[in-house]
């Protein structure tokens, strides 16, 4: 290696440790996504929420659901006909974005409430299903994000306006029933819009709030805007607190379709069992596989090409007395082993017994006979002629024979 390309990659290696070290050295930029999840510290997470839930719900215990609404609280209701409520009483706590609660949990919510608790839910959106059993209708109107004002209506909680404006939506309620529902804050600057309600239902109260954003990192640590977080969660009654997170608990929740499997203790472990034991088995089964065996070609049947040889052998020499006799010997043994046929003597009792077993003309059986007995009373030397015209007797019922097989 030359001097110039080691300089060369010196100098690369130089470049590359210098971007790496202003890469992470460079700040990096603020995320400003409304995840409102309970262990995010970006601006609109709720982690800051997390970590004062003791000091802004004081002397009440905050319970983390993870479940949806129906999942945790269906299972707590008492059908006995004796109590019809709820084991446990306290407030239902929901603060999101968008409503991120399903219509089953909705559903639930409302009898939970009915039954003598509270719900208090702060989004920019609600469904229809809590806008019919309210009553009310929610719109929205720019106002502008530098000058959006929120503050309480309760004159005993102080008439102090904190600009809730960053990460603020222009959601408000359009129209509530005001025979029963209770007005507890406004927003706006030079219009007052509602932002903030109490619901009768049944036994119980439900607060609808639009500014989900006083609760986040950037509110709760900003000026004194903390104060108005606990001025609006000063409405939520004693005994405890259920926090739905489904959806918004920043712990990642697999879309694997081995969600449900790995959720059950019994299923999970069985299906570690299982796959321990096949990771034993292919480790032995490895060890112990017998090596691969080459391919062998089989010998070749040289039994064809061995007769001819020897038939040829024979041809050459001229000794067709010999062929002749091997070719009667081999056809009578034919006989004999196909048909149970004694070939003893080749008389005109065998030609139709053998006629009856196979089915041929008489002809070619006399024929066959004939040529048979002749070479065996000849004493004189058999010739040419003589071989070819037995084989073709030979070979004219052996080859009727074969088509008889085939059919």
């Amino acid at each position: 290696m030359n001097k110039t390309i080691k300089i060369y990659i010196v100098f690369l290696v130089l470049l590359l440790v210098g971007i790496i070290f202003v890469d992470a050295n460079r700040p990096k930029p603020i995320n400003w996504s409304p995840t409102y999840a309970i262990n995010d510290k970006i601006p609109f997470g709720m982690y800051v929420f997390k970590q004062e839930s003791d000091k802004l719900f004081k002397n009440q215990k905050v319970n983390a659901i993870f479940e949806t609404a129906y999942e945790y609280f269906e299972p707590l209701y008492d059908y006995d006909t004796l109590v019809n409520t709820y084991k446990k009483t306290g407030t239902i706590l929901s603060i999101s974005e968008n409503y991120l609660i399903d219509d089953e949990s909705t559903q639930e919510i409302l009898y939970f409430v009915q039954h003598g608790n509270k719900a208090f839910i702060s989004s920019k959106n609600f469904p229809q299903k809590l806008m019919d059993s309210l009553k009310f209708t929610y719109s929205a109107k720019y106002i502008g994000n530098d000058s959006l004002d929120s503050w309480v209506a309760n004159p005993k909680l102080g008439s102090k306006k904190y600009n809730i404006a960053i990460g603020a939506g222009n959601t408000y309620f359009e129209k509530i029933d005001t025979l029963t529902t209770t007005v507890l804050g406004y927003q706006g600057n030079k219009e007052k819009l509602v932002n903030f309600i109490k619901v009768p239902y049944g036994n119980g109260e439900i607060y609808l709030h639009t500014q989900p954003a006083a609760f986040t990192n950037y509110h709760l640590l900003k000026e004194n805007h903390a104060e108005y977080a606990s001025k609006v969660l000063s409405y939520v009654g004693k005994g405890e607190v259920f926090w739905l997170l489904k959806n918004q608990s920043g712990i990642v929740v697999s879309n694997s379709p081995l969600r449900y499997i790995l959720s059950q203790p019994a299923l999970k472990w069985a299906m570690y069992i299982s796959l321990i034991g096949m990771l034993i088995f292919i480790i032995f089964t490895a060890k112990r596989r017998q090596r691969i065996i080459p391919i062998i070609k089989p010998l070749t049947n040289t039994t064809v090409d061995f007769t001819k040889t020897i038939g040829n052998l024979y041809f050459q020499e001229g000794n067709h007395d010999n062929i002749i006799e091997k070719k009667i010997i081999y056809f009578l043994e034919k006989i004999r082993h196909e048909y149970l046929l004694d070939t003893t003597v080749l008389d005109e009792v065998f030609i139709k017994r053998l006629q009856q077993k196979t089915g041929r003309k008489i002809e070619d059986i006399e024929r066959a006979v004939y040529l048979i007995n002749q070479h065996r009373k000849n004493y004189h030397q058999s010739v040419e002629s003589d071989l070819i015209a037995l084989n073709a007797a030979i070979e004219k019922i052996t080859a009727e024979n074969k088509s008889e097989k085939n059919t």
